[in-house]
């Protein structure tokens, strides 16, 4: 139950057969009956990073308006958590991630440059393709303020099973990878990196805000804010126009 809360974030549930496919977003959601009666609430907002990762969920967003005029039956309410509450403030350079041998990584490292952040895999049938492309994008603009930060994943598929080791010998030694490869992480699910919650919280996908598969990827320009982002079947050279527009 709760007690008090500054801001909460109200969703529509117009297809509720849909909320379990997006447990992960609505967070601590409960039905307003069960809220105390000396619950009180300074301000009511709607996220607009949560907003777009509803699209084709079958939930929308509706406007903020005094808890006692909303339609109980369809509103459902969430408490926001500390990372919600300061996405506006966020940027990927606010965040420390380890490399592929331990080492933390400061984010705040790459302020001024734009980031290709993907997360990869060894075994994919889409591994050479982005592997190759990658490296043909870095080769042609690393000198000009672009920098490619690949995060390998287990997740999907078992495709990445290697250790750190074997993923740089297979990145770097096979497909030539010149940028940094970081320690293998959780893109999705409780244990997801915060840098890739982050992500994920800024720019939806189509279906959620849930990753799909390998070599899904995020631009990110020079102030560390998220611009776009694209699906694991997208070529990396099919991004070049997007990059070359952010470098300038």
């Amino acid at each position: 139950m709760l007690c008090s809360c500054s801001s909460v974030r109200i969703l529509r549930c117009m297809n509720l057969s849909k909320i379990s496919s997006i447990s992960s977003v609505v967070v601590d959601s409960l039905h307003p009956s069960s809220i105390s009666k000396k619950t009180h609430f300074s301000s009511l907002r709607i996220s607009a990073s949560a907003s777009s990762s509803f699209v084709g969920t079958g939930i929308s967003c509706l406007a903020s308006f005094p808890v006692s005029t909303c339609p109980k039956s369809l509103l459902y309410i969430s408490r926001p958590n500390s990372t919600m509450a300061s996405q506006s403030t966020q940027s990927v350079h606010d965040f420390t991630v380890k490399d592929a041998r331990g080492n933390d990584v400061d984010l705040s490292t790459y302020k001024g440059k734009v980031l290709l952040i993907v997360n990869v895999a060894s075994q994919c049938g889409l591994t050479n393709s982005n592997y190759t492309e990658l490296a043909q994008l870095y080769e042609k603009y690393k000198n000009q303020g672009f920098e490619i930060l690949a995060f390998p994943c287990n997740q999907f598929g078992g495709q990445e099973p290697g250790t750190n080791e074997e993923i740089l010998e297979t990145a770097c030694t096979r497909f030539k990878a010149e940028y940094p490869i970081f320690d293998k992480v959780d893109v999705n699910g409780n244990n997801a990196a915060p840098v890739y919650k982050f992500l994920k919280s800024s720019k939806g996908g189509l279906f959620g805000d849930g990753i799909k598969w390998n070599f899904a990827k995020f631009l990110v320009d020079k102030e560390g804010h998220v611009v776009d982002r694209y699906a694991p079947t997208t070529s990396p050279l099919s991004i070049e126009k997007d990059i070359k527009k952010l470098l300038g």
